[in-house]
């Protein structure tokens, strides 16, 4: 595992009424007023805690850890910061740290703990004639937690990502993308209002009529235009099952057009179309989970891969509920009868709602049991445009990870509609 190496260790000293922050070769004195100093931390787990991220790649140590108990004390924060009389120093919030290379640490800076928000209640489900159903949630909060608060209601955001485990600030300041995307179109694209710290301290409430150039920018700005306090998000009726259906492909011009196909007819037929389309790989170098499937059907499965080095694998769900719990198998019967995945090689679980959302905990509870959670997470994400995909199959996924037997882990590929 490669680690970049601080350049010096910082120690850091406490005194009534200022903070020291004392490093080789510099020295730093701050003030900070009297409302906000209680609540910067220095000691030996913050600063540990708050100097890598879930990429686990890079490592930069923080001064301090500020844990706000309100987004005014984070307003406080950042004018102090812009006041300061040599020159500001670094802020970086910091929701569940899920970044990958770095971002929301602050080398010398200060770290804001969103968590530190989280005391009370906020999440607060409400209706309003021209809205509809929404939440009005702390940008601190998990989206797991968001579930749980609107399913008391029978309703739930419409956008999801695949991991729920991440702060609703975290995900709306990146995109917050899954096989919902297609239809409903990424997290950001379905929020109505935000609360927002700016970067010279100013607390304002944005949406896309009031103050929109602010909203859009915060909005998948990766915490670069303010910090998300707030967020208003969409929601509806939430079904109660989920059928979870994987259909297995060894030609991967016939997987990529059906997922074309189906996202292209799920996203106007709402009702009768699937409600979830993603897809991923399973290779012959592994390392191989195949885990979703039948045990007596995994020693045929694998014998696929090893025959075809690649196989394509279409993951695609559908909502139910009482009211279309007779017509649900009738519906994924007629959408999987015209796909070209290989015969025999269609598996299929029910599930709960809630069950299907929050499936990569359970995979992440294994990987902590093995030690392999807290390691270096390279991850990267990527739009191609769907006259090159069979380019980037070809050149990437055959040329170099099949013929150079490089280890893939886990690689997702779906389509999502540009409208959205």
């Amino acid at each position: 595992m490669n680690f970049a190496v601080p350049k010096y260790l910082t120690t850091v000293t406490f005194f009534i009424g200022f903070m020291m922050l004392s490093t080789t070769g510099t020295s730093l004195v701050l003030f900070p007023p009297k409302d906000i100093a209680g609540m910067l931390r220095n000691d030996t787990e913050s600063i540990n805690s708050t100097s890598t991220d879930y990429g686990h790649i890079v490592r930069e140590f923080p001064a301090a850890v500020f844990n706000p108990t309100s987004p005014n004390d984070i307003a406080s924060l950042i004018l102090f910061s812009n006041n300061n009389s040599d020159e500001p120093f670094v802020v970086a919030a910091r929701g569940q740290g899920h970044s990958v290379r770095g971002q929301d640490l602050a080398p010398e800076g200060v770290v804001i703990n969103m968590t530190a928000l989280s005391s009370g209640s906020r999440i607060v489900v409400s209706e309003s004639p021209s809205l509809g159903s929404y939440a009005d949630v702390g940008g601190e909060q998990l989206w797991i937690d968001v579930l749980h608060a609107t399913l008391d209601h029978g309703l739930t955001p419409v956008s999801w990502t695949d991991y729920l485990y991440l702060s609703v600030g975290g995900t709306l300041s990146n995109a917050g993308i899954s096989g919902q995307t297609f239809r409903f179109g990424p997290q950001i694209s379905n929020v109505y209002e935000l609360d927002v710290v700016t970067g010279k301290g100013d607390f304002i409430t944005c949406s896309s009529t009031k103050k929109p150039k602010l909203f859009y920018a915060v909005l998948g700005g990766l915490g670069q235009f303010g910090i998300i306090t707030r967020a208003r998000i969409a929601l509806q009726p939430a079904p109660n099952r989920a059928k979870w259906v994987r259909l297995l492909y060894s030609n991967f011009s016939a997987f990529s057009s059906d997922q074309e196909l189906l996202i292209s007819t799920s996203g106007k037929m709402e009702r009768d179309g699937f409600d979830y389309v993603e897809g991923l790989l399973l290779m012959q170098q592994g390392p191989l989970d195949l885990s979703f499937y039948p045990v007596a059907d995994q020693p045929r499965i694998a014998s696929l891969v090893n025959q075809y080095g690649i196989v394509y694998t279409i993951e695609v769900v559908k909502y139910y509920d009482d009211s279309t719990k007779d017509t649900v198998d009738k519906v994924v019967e007629k959408l999987t009868k015209r796909l070209s995945f290989v015969p025999g090689f269609m598996f299929e679980k029910d599930v709960s709602y809630e069950e299907f959302l929050d499936r990569v905990r359970n995979e992440e509870k294994m990987l902590q049991s093995l030690g392999l959670w807290d390691i270096a997470h390279p991850w990267m994400n990527l739009f191609v445009p769907k006259s090159r995909i069979s380019d980037f199959d070809s050149g990437v996924f055959k040329d170099i990870l099949l013929k150079q037997k490089v280890p893939a882990a886990l690689t997702l590929i779906y389509p999502v509609n540009r409208d959205k």
